[in-house]
Parts: C-alpha cells; sequence; structure tokens
C-alpha cells in the first residue's frame, strides 16, 4: 500500500483534487461516474506499474 508520504507533490494534489470532488458532490449519479472513473484510473496505472516492472526483469 502506498503511503501519503510515498506520492509526489503532483500525487498529493491530485488527490486532494479528487478528495475535494467527491466532497462536493452530493448527486448519486455523478459520485457513481466519479467511481467509476477513479476505479478505471487506478486499474490503468496497475496495468503501466505491472507493464514497467516486467520490462526491468532480465530475459
Amino acid at each position: 500500500m502506498v503511503m501519503a508520504a510515498d506520492l509526489s507533490i503532483d500525487q498529493r494534489f491530485e488527490l486532494e483534487r479528487f478528495s475535494r470532488a467527491i466532497d462536493a458532490t452530493a448527486d448519486p449519479d455523478q459520485l457513481r461516474a466519479l467511481a467509476k472513473q477513479l476505479l478505471q484510473a487506478w486499474h490503468t496505472q496497475k496495468a503501466a506499474t505491472q507493464w514497467v516492472l516486467t520490462q526491468q526483469q532480465p530475459s
């Protein structure tokens, strides 16, 4: 698990931006759309990280 201290400044600002967007959203449909957007971003990041790790392994 990545701790907040492990995040770059840009990542911390992005996290804060999304946190504020969630807090400011009262409409369930908007929250659902935001959750799906975050889920997509999370899985895309996981796939990119896995790809980088496989590229670093000796053939």
